[in-house]
């Protein structure tokens, strides 16, 4: 990873009118091989967890063409503070920390890097669907203070079980693959889906809510499917449900679902991302021995990471030719 530290506002400043054009990055690094690709641009870097108004003031001070949104949200102010600013481009898929709305006022093109982490993504929900039906994590725990379990312990078969999919992209039709490996029955639903392959059946939602063993969401958070999974769509499951969130955390009511862990309704959540990122210290999940947490690592491995990195550069370079932003 390449890391750098943040040149100084007033520095800044005072090199703006010779310096190249600069690209903001909302992060403290990008990969080497994104960055041999912008070498006619003066790269800012806004630290590890910059907030909102952090991101606000460098572009003030930076007045960025492009910004590659790693960590931290992008709304009206930055742009406002940024005139020469012509694209956001994301370093990921997940475009809801960017305002959309607001960029397509100000004629500013956002572009995602769709599928450079898919591979990883992916294999993060297996891992966490086989942790839950394998008690992996419960096993190890005791396991180290001396306990064994063999006669008492019962894993969950997951061949022959039902994983309902909702969002059919790259990431979810990699899932899928390698669910069915496993001889999973695959239902998923997706209304932007075409020509899906047949080992995939399409669904509506409250049949994918009533049939599926295994739920896993890889789908992007809009204003319509927030708090998707909810308290009354969770009583449409079957009991015993097993819940995989690797997508965005907003679209779970965290509150509903720590209530049917705790009831036994869902038998185990496994999740990537939550509401609030980071998790805030004694988070209602934490301890909770049917929740398995990771923190937002489903897309990052050292492949993503350059994938992605790449792929937001090189769309970002795609939008600044094309609007003909001229390199200094």
């Amino acid at each position: 990873m390449n890391a750098a530290t943040l040149d100084s506002p007033k520095d800044a400043l005072a090199s703006a009118p010779q310096s190249k054009p600069a690209i903001l990055i909302t992060g403290a690094d990008l990969a080497d091989e994104a960055l041999a690709l912008l070498t006619g641009y003066r790269i800012v870097y806004a630290g590890k967890t910059p907030s909102e108004q952090d991101i606000v003031e460098l572009c003030r001070d930076h007045n960025p063409v492009a910004i590659i949104v790693r960590y931290g949200k992008v709304a009206a102010p930055a742009m406002d503070a940024a005139p020469a600013l012509r694209v956001i481009s994301k370093h990921g898929s997940g475009t809801d920390t960017i305002d959309k709305a607001a960029a397509q006022a100000r004629n500013i093109e956002v572009v995602a890097a769709v599928g450079a982490n898919a591979a990883a993504v992916a294999e993060q929900a297996l891992t966490l669907l086989l942790a839950c039906a394998k008690s992996v994590v419960e096993l190890n725990a005791r396991m180290h203070t001396g306990h064994w379990d063999k006669a008492t312990h019962k894993s969950l078969e997951l061949g022959g079980k039902t994983l309902g999919l909702v969002g059919l992209g790259a990431i979810g039709l990699r899932t899928a693959k390698m669910a069915a490996a496993l001889d999973m029955r695959i239902i998923g639903f997706d209304p932007y889906a075409k020509a899906l392959p047949d080992y995939i059946q399409s669904v509506d939602l409250e049949t994918l809510w009533r049939e599926s063993d295994v739920i896993s969401l890889h789908c992007p958070l809009t204003a319509d499917n927030r708090g998707l999974i909810n308290a009354q769509t969770l009583a449409q499951c079957k009991r015993g449900v097993i819940i995989v969130n690797t997508a965005r955390g907003g679209l779970i009511d965290e509150t509903a679902l720590l209530d049917a862990v705790r009831s036994g309704h869902v038998q185990m959540a496994a999740l990537d991302s939550f509401a609030v990122e980071p998790m805030a210290a004694n988070h209602p999940f934490q301890g909770e021995k049917n929740i398995i947490l990771s923190p937002h690592i489903g897309g990052v491995t050292s492949a993503a990471y350059v994938n992605m990195g790449v792929a937001a550069a090189q769309n970002l370079l795609a939008v600044l030719a094309k609007t003909s932003i001229s390199r200094q």
